[in-house]
């Protein structure tokens, strides 16, 4: 049996940042990573950016993002659905996330470009959310942060909200696990959501989840959550509630990542298996709305969409690692895809002949619109009329959920007979629901683990050396 101040479930970006803040307030910390080392991190491994407040450019980030723009932004996104204080911290204390992941050597590129539009947003990690990771790791390690890798959380002590200790199965996944028993004077669960279990994704969704792809990791199968809802903390948000993206079809099962996801859809149109619309794909900036895609596609027949452009946007956003299907028709296109040729070229014809407007600029909310169709296409209208035509198939991707647990201002679990436990706190994906009752802004999961992760470690630090 070993001993620590804190014992952290989770080693990915509000993991590291706990137990970072952590060790860094003189708490003995230890990490508890279900993944081999090669693939330890969860999500994070996949991202890219994250979305901060900041009142100025500085020379990356193009212009200022003030902190009542970004809740604009959450509010618009959520429809209202979020825990107005846990999203003020959030977005107030994004600002100081540029300064202290560079201060732990994560370092900055500029944005992308195409249809992500986020220069003036969000940080953009060069490397990526592994080369993050890795900076994470070295300084946690140097911190003296004990990390078990290829570790499982199998059952938790829990008594009227106390954490005591934590039963972990050491190379589980191997012929010959063992098994430890870890103590701590406080817990923080940062083992992110569920998506990765499809037998809990089919008790919300039925039959239907079983179409769905994980874009992230495989290890996020919500054991410890369940664990610690089985143990009386107070659940927030909704089973079916996710981030979930429109991704190649083409994509595997689990961790395909950031590359599958595809960034076409407001250039074209997307059809169902009936080859009809179902949706406006210029509803607002791809940022802002690409993550309600996967969700659209998932209530059509078989979970499948398709998306149809042609050579004149082809080369306007960030391709997928797949190759779009390619063709001089449409006939033959809806071959390709195994859409009903008529269905299509109908639907495509009305489309085009609604299409109104001469000022297309995807950069901006332009005049190009769709009059006398249902649905409308609200901006970025264009016909669709000059081949060679592409196509990509369209599944739900499903990045995390977000039920999780309900938590306060200091990042402490409450119960479900409303109290406040005695020393369990969580940050990252497994609270993100209290921030997101719903859609989802372009890097804020990154940000809202950051911050969380950062006052899970202040609060469980302070309780147990003070």
């Amino acid at each position: 049996m070993t001993r620590f101040h804190v014992v952290i479930a989770g080693g990915g970006n509000a993991g590291l940042c706990a137990a970072i803040t952590a060790a860094s307030a003189g708490a003995t910390v230890c990490v508890i990573e279900a993944a081999p080392k090669g693939w330890r991190g969860g999500n994070t491994r996949h991202t890219r950016n994250m979305r901060v407040a900041h009142d100025e450019g500085n020379g990356i980030l193009t212009g200022p993002y003030p902190v009542e723009e970004y809740m604009e932004d959450l509010l618009r996104v959520t429809a209202g659905n979020t825990n107005q204080e846990l999203a003020t911290i959030t977005l107030e204390r994004s600002k100081e996330l540029w300064d202290y992941l560079a201060e732990q050597g994560v370092h900055y590129q500029p944005s992308l470009g195409g249809t992500l539009s986020l220069g003036r947003t969000n940080a953009f990690f060069l490397g990526g959310g592994r080369s993050m990771l890795n900076a994470l790791y070295r300084t946690a390690e140097s911190l003296g942060v004990v990390i078990h890798y290829d570790a499982k959380v199998t059952s938790l002590d829990i008594q009227d909200g106390v954490f005591n200790s934590a039963t972990v199965t050491h190379g589980w996944q191997s012929d010959s696990p063992e098994e430890s028993t870890i103590e701590g004077r406080a817990f923080i669960a940062a083992a992110g959501g569920f998506e990765a279990n499809i037998e809990w994704l089919k008790e919300a969704w039925g039959t239907a989840a079983e179409n769905f792809l994980i874009r992230g990791t495989p290890y996020n199968r919500g054991e410890v959550l369940r664990q610690l809802l089985d143990a009386g903390v107070a659940s927030v948000g909704d089973s079916k509630q996710c981030h979930a993206v429109a991704i190649d079809g083409r994509a595997p099962k689990f961790d395909g990542g950031i590359v599958t996801r595809l960034d076409c859809v407001p250039f074209g149109v997307v059809l169902n298996a009936h080859g009809q619309r179902f949706y406006d794909e210029g509803e607002d900036f791809w940022p802002k709305r690409y993550a309600i895609w996967g969700r659209l596609v998932a209530a059509q027949p078989d979970q499948v969409g398709h998306v149809i452009i042609d050579s004149k946007s082809i080369d306007l956003f960030m391709p997928s690692v797949f190759p779009p299907l390619k063709a001089d028709t449409l006939e033959e296109l809806a071959q390709l895809t195994g859409l009903p040729a008529d269905a299509m070229v109908q639907t495509i014809d009305a489309f085009n002949h609604a299409c109104q407007g001469a000022n297309f600029d995807h950069t901006e909310y332009d005049d190009c619109h769709t009059v006398g169709i249902e649905p409308a296409k609200t901006h970025w209208a264009r016909p669709i009329d000059k081949p060679p035509f592409y196509a990509y198939t369209l599944r739900p991707g499903i990045t995390f959920t977000y039920l999780g647990v309900k938590i306060d201002s200091n990042a402490r679990m409450i119960m479900a007979n409303g109290r406040n436990s005695g020393n369990l706190y969580a940050a990252g994906e497994i609270m993100a629901g209290n921030v997101l009752g719903q859609g989802y802004l372009a890097g804020i999961g990154m940000t809202i683990g950051s911050v969380f992760g950062r006052i899970a470690g202040e609060s469980a630090a302070n309780a147990v050396l003070n």
